[in-house]
C-alpha cells in the first residue's frame, strides 16, 4: 500500500494516497475525471461523451494510476501508462497518432508512455503531483524502464499566442533531438506574437521540465482537445537530482 501524504491547505489537512486503478469501476472513475477536466475546461470533443466519460481504444491496453483524497473518497488525479510491449501489440504508441517519432526504434532500453494526465482543479498543487509521481516511480522501477515519453498540452483557445510564446521559452532551454525527433503531423498555425506577451508554462508541462524532461520538436495541433501537444522525453539516468530520489534505481 502506498504511503499517505498529508497536505495542509487553507481549509483542512488533506490525506492523499496513490493507487493502481484496477478493474472496470476504477477505470470508469478515471475516465469520468478525465471527462470533467477535458470537456469542462478545454471544451474537448471526446469519445464516450454521452456517458460522461473520456474513453478510447488505448484504455484497455494501459495501466492506470491515480491519487485519491481519503477524506472524501474521490479520485483527484490520474494518468495512464502504455509500455513498449503493449504498444507493439496495438501497432503503435498513442503519441504516434500525432507525431512521426524519428529514432524511436533505436532507443536503448524499455520505454513507457504516459498520457491523459489530469488533476482536479481544486487539487492542482505540487503535493498532488508529487504523490502521483511517487506511484509513477514505482511503476518505472518495477518495469526497469529507461525512458518515459508522452505529450504535454498547451491550451489553444487564444488562437495559439500562448503556445508560440511558451515554445520560444522551451526551445531555448529544453529542446533536445539527440535521442529522438518528434515531427508533428499537424503543426500549429503560425502566429505573430505581441511584443509584451507573457508565457506561463502549464503546471503539468512545468512539472515534466523540473523532472529533467526535454522536448523533441515542434508541437502538434490537437483540434479535438483544442490544445498544442508538445512531445516530451525523459531519460531515466538524466533525471534532475532534486527529484531523482523519487525514481530510485530498481533493485
Amino acid at each position: 500500500m502506498s504511503q499517505i501524504a498529508r497536505i495542509r491547505d487553507t481549509a483542512q489537512e488533506r490525506r492523499l494516497q496513490a493507487e493502481r486503478l484496477i478493474g472496470p469501476e476504477a477505470l470508469r472513475e478515471a475516465q469520468a475525471l478525465r471527462f470533467r477536466v477535458f470537456s469542462d475546461e478545454l471544451k474537448a470533443t471526446l469519445k464516450g461523451a454521452e456517458g460522461g466519460l473520456d474513453q478510447d481504444d488505448f484504455d484497455r491496453h494501459c495501466a492506470h494510476i491515480g491519487v485519491r483524497d481519503l477524506n472524501t473518497g474521490h479520485l483527484v488525479a490520474t494518468t495512464r501508462l502504455l509500455d513498449h510491449t503493449a504498444a507493439r501489440g496495438i501497432g503503435h504508441f498513442y503519441s504516434e497518432e500525432e507525431f512521426n517519432l524519428h529514432g524511436l526504434a533505436h532507443l536503448q532500453g524499455p520505454v513507457l508512455e504516459i498520457g491523459r494526465t489530469c488533476v482536479d482543479p481544486a487539487y492542482r498543487n505540487g503535493g498532488t503531483i508529487a504523490v502521483l509521481w511517487g506511484e509513477l516511480a514505482e511503476v518505472l522501477n518495477q518495469g526497469h524502464y529507461r525512458y518515459l515519453m508522452g505529450c504535454a498540452s498547451i491550451p489553444m483557445q487564444d488562437g495559439g499566442v500562448q503556445a508560440h510564446a511558451i515554445m520560444q521559452r522551451l526551445r531555448e532551454r529544453y529542446l533536445c533531438t539527440e535521442h529522438l525527433r518528434a515531427e508533428p503531423k499537424k503543426p500549429i498555425p503560425h502566429q505573430e506574437l505581441p511584443a509584451n506577451v507573457i508565457a506561463e508554462l502549464p503546471p503539468l508541462l512545468k512539472a515534466y521540465m523540473r523532472l529533467g524532461a526535454k522536448i523533441c520538436g515542434e508541437p502538434c495541433w490537437d483540434e479535438d482537445f483544442q490544445v498544442a501537444d508538445v512531445f516530451i522525453l525523459l531519460k531515466r539516468d538524466e533525471l534532475c537530482p532534486r527529484y531523482a530520489r523519487h525514481f530510485k534505481a530498481a533493485m
